[in-house]
């Protein structure tokens, strides 16, 4: 929908849509993960404001979470506990569901929008020759055949994204390919957060320790719209959470920290346990590569990210955002255009890339051959920023600001970020959850 929204200032556009569009912020069979937890870092939530300043207003009167950060969260890293300092920076919480249904009104009701949406319909391939990209074959919902041509084609089709196989048939060069799978199993269910809370609940996250002893297992209570949490417990193999109610709570309390569940305890279920193992880092090298002329690949069909760090969508924005910008530098269209896009939007894509990898590769089975000397070298490095972090407001702001997609990896090579690590934290570590008094109150009487 961002990607439709930018062009559509310069061309007619036509969406490709499988799904049946809902009319409410609903739940749609092309959107499985809607059931898990989903963050908007403010790097993505900026970029989204920069394309359409009335959507993240739109979405808090929806009911959607503005959280403070790292105020608003109660995280327990692998090296400990992260003190609430200070908001730097923000995450938007709510349900997937009602953050597609804003974007896609926002960007379909504009005036003299010029996008038109064929719903129920499904691209079969790319027409053209290995030079250039005229067009796609599609069959629309009564099941008719057809091609449509165009002077530009995207696919932002997500992780499941054909674009390797399309490449092939018309005898282009397909991408390198990198896949990290942990093995990771999600587990999901929406409940009502028991009553007297704080209106600002904070989010709570158990991380996994990925060089721990045994599979990483993890959990989090996201607090969304109309007083409820969404909560999503993960484990890597041989720790998998399944699919029982009975069993979810009871995971939940084995986790490094037995916050969650008992928190969970005390709420009421609204819902049954959703499974998702569709959780591999998958990276699609697109801008090595030369493609196609009038072809260009963003979102998840570049790359897909193991859930748990919530950078999907807002790398996504940011190539949206840049696809805009360099539409606006260098005009659309114009010789290399997808060619400078494609290579723009691989600085986003690399930056939550890096992150996903760096964790991941360590848990058994990821790779064929495990972590490089690199990969070793880095985690080492971000090892000792997150234990700086625990302890020192500085270091904390920045890791937020590289978590958040607000500033690149290279902010925390500055000398300040390395004379920080050096030295380590200055306050002692926390031996408990940092729960404010009120809150703490609220959970013993709910």
């Amino acid at each position: 929908m961002l990607t439709a929204h930018v062009l559509s200032a310069r061309t007619d556009v036509v969406v490709i849509e499988r799904d049946t569009l809902p009319e409410r912020p609903e739940h749609r069979k092309g959107l499985p993960q809607a059931n898990h937890v989903h963050l908007l870092w403010s790097g993505g939530a900026e970029a989204i404001d920069t394309l359409l300043p009335e959507a993240l207003p739109a979405l808090e009167a929806a009911g959607a979470r503005r959280i403070p950060l790292t105020t608003g969260m109660v995280g327990y890293s692998p090296q400990g506990w992260f003190r609430r300092w200070k908001e730097s920076h923000y995450a938007i919480a709510c349900h997937r569901d009602l953050l597609d249904w804003v974007i896609r009104r926002q960007v379909l009701d504009a005036p003299d929008s010029g996008i038109t949406v064929m719903q129920g319909t499904s691209v079969l391939g790319l027409t053209g020759s290995p030079d250039a990209v005229t067009g796609v074959d599609i069959r629309t919902a009564d099941g008719t055949q057809d091609t449509l041509l165009a002077d530009l084609v995207v696919d932002a089709s997500g992780k499941g994204s054909q674009t390797p196989v399309w490449l092939n048939n018309l005898g282009a060069q397909g991408p390198t390919t990198r896949e990290v799978d942990s093995g990771l199993v999600y587990a999901s269910r929406l409940y009502q957060a028991p009553p007297g809370l704080p209106e600002n609940w904070p989010i709570i996250n158990v991380q996994a320790d990925p060089r721990g002893d045994g599979p990483g297992q993890a959990g989090v209570i996201l607090p969304i719209e109309d007083g409820r949490w969404l909560v999503t417990l993960s484990g890597t193999r041989g720790g998998e959470p399944g699919s029982d109610s009975d069993t979810f709570v009871d995971f939940a309390l084995g986790l490094r920290h037995p916050i969650v569940g008992e928190l969970i305890k005390k709420a009421d279920p609204l819902g049954p346990v959703h499974v998702t193992r569709m959780t591999a880092n998958r990276r699609r090298f697109y801008e090595k590569i030369v493609l196609p002329a009038n072809f260009l690949i963003l979102g998840d069909a570049v790359a897909a990210y193991n859930p748990t760090y919530g950078h999907g969508m807002s790398v996504a924005a940011q190539s949206a955002l840049t696809l805009r910008d360099t539409i606006y530098q260098h005009g659309y269209p114009t010789p290399g255009f997808t060619k400078r896009v494609q290579r723009a939007i691989a600085r986003h894509v690399n930056l939550a890339w890096t992150f996903a990898v760096s964790t991941d590769v360590f848990y058994d089975g990821a790779t064929a051959n495990g972590p490089t000397l690199s990969e070793r070298m880095a985690a080492r490095f971000v090892d000792r920023l997150t234990l700086t972090a625990t302890g020192s407001g500085r270091m904390a702001r920045g890791l937020t600001d590289v978590i958040t997609l607000q500033k690149g990896p290279e902010h925390l090579l500055k000398l300040s970020s390395l004379a920080a690590a050096a030295y380590g934290p200055v306050r002692p570590q926390l031996v408990e959850p940092p729960l404010s008094p009120e809150e703490r109150r609220a959970i013993e009487s709910a």
